[in-house]
């Protein structure tokens, strides 16, 4: 599990607890039709978790049986939830993205509602049936130096939308994209194609 900062949160305003949508055509393709929730944006970085990829065939009940953390009935809810490829940097890394119904020491604040915590003790929470009323756990983060994602926004690389619990928590991966457009009202098709004659 990693460090989180826990000065790094939304206090200091930026985009933490915000949306990031991959424009068509980003060049790169961890990110192609991403959606990204920015966890901590302050001067000197930004980090987020893309919310919409899950690892093939891999749910939270098999990580937990990999690191030896038993649960409480195999029913248990949650259990079923893929596990998301978070980012690039540092994919051995776990992080618990989840509401703030559920809160430890560890716990870094990243919006309205929700939290981040990236400890054993929130999987053992997770395992025993008690822990947030929702939450998605990834592997890895997309991380940003410092002006690195400003400039990204200005070269229209990425749109912004707030976040809701359906495009955060929801299991329509394949959609969450269009979706997530959909909130700012912006048409896919329409947009891929204006994206294809610059």
């Amino acid at each position: 599990m990693a460090h989180i900062d826990p000065d790094a949160g939304p206090h200091g305003g930026y985009l933490s607890g915000q949306l990031l949508i991959a424009m068509p055509g980003i060049g790169d393709p961890r990110f192609e039709r991403a959606v990204v929730l920015v966890c901590a944006h302050d001067d000197e970085h930004a980090m987020g978790l893309t919310v919409n990829r899950p690892v093939d065939g891999l749910m939270l009940a098999d990580l937990l049986e990999r690191l030896e953390i038993e649960a409480a009935s195999k029913s248990a809810p949650g259990l079923d939830e893929p596990i998301l490829i978070g980012g690039p940097v540092e994919r051995e890394r776990g992080f618990v993205l989840h509401t703030s119904d559920y809160h430890s020491e560890s716990s870094l604040p990243v919006g309205e509602g929700l939290a981040l915590t990236a400890t054993r003790e929130v999987l053992e929470v997770l395992a025993l049936g008690q822990g947030p009323r929702r939450s998605v756990m990834a592997l890895g983060y997309a991380g940003w130096g410092a002006g690195q994602l400003e400039q990204e926004l200005r070269d229209n690389v990425w749109l912004t939308c707030s976040a809701d619990e359906v495009l955060l928590f929801g299991d329509d991966h394949d959609h969450k994209w269009s979706q997530a457009l959909a909130k700012l009202g912006v048409d896919p098709g329409l947009l891929s194609a204006a994206a294809g004659q610059a």
